[in-house]
């Protein structure tokens, strides 16, 4: 009985956690085989893991990248469908949104949650060069006149 009470209120907990990074609308942090593999979740959706294995540069198992996909859809990054017998990945946000999530987290770690901050910096840093800065402007006014 202790066990099943431990056992549920873990799963509650879990849940909480899941619900809660949801509505945040962050996104946990992603190790590096994570982020190789949503590389290929947003270039080949929907994708098997027997095809995400495929196009590793390293080799692994099935099993670990299954493992490496369901640890994807707990934190949030992929969904599945099952065709038959076969899953199914697909990314639950393109990569520009996830970019702007881990954009936000850097800002609000590093900047008192100013944006305006991060993008200078990057300009100040050299980080863009003039062709990128001009169409980058050119994407700030498109934005702006959306807006109006």
């Amino acid at each position: 009985m202790i066990i099943n009470l431990l056992r549920t209120d873990m799963l509650q907990s879990v849940a909480l956690i899941e619900v809660t990074a949801f509505m945040s609308d962050e996104l946990p942090d992603l190790g590096e085989l994570e982020r190789e593999v949503m590389r290929l979740v947003w270039a080949h959706a929907p994708i098997t893991a027997e095809l995400v294995r495929e196009r590793l540069d390293r080799r692994l198992k099935e099993s670990t990248v299954r493992t490496v996909l369901r640890r994807l859809e707990e934190k949030g990054y992929v969904s599945h469908s099952v065709q038959g017998r076969t899953y199914l990945f697909r990314a639950v946000d393109n990569r520009q949104r996830v970019a702007a999530k881990a954009v936000r987290r850097i800002a609000d770690r590093f900047c008192n949650g100013s944006l305006e901050e991060v993008l200078v910096g990057i300009v100040d840093a050299k980080m863009l060069d003039d062709k990128e800065l001009e169409q980058l402007s050119k994407k700030i006014e498109a934005a702006k006149q959306r807006r109006k």
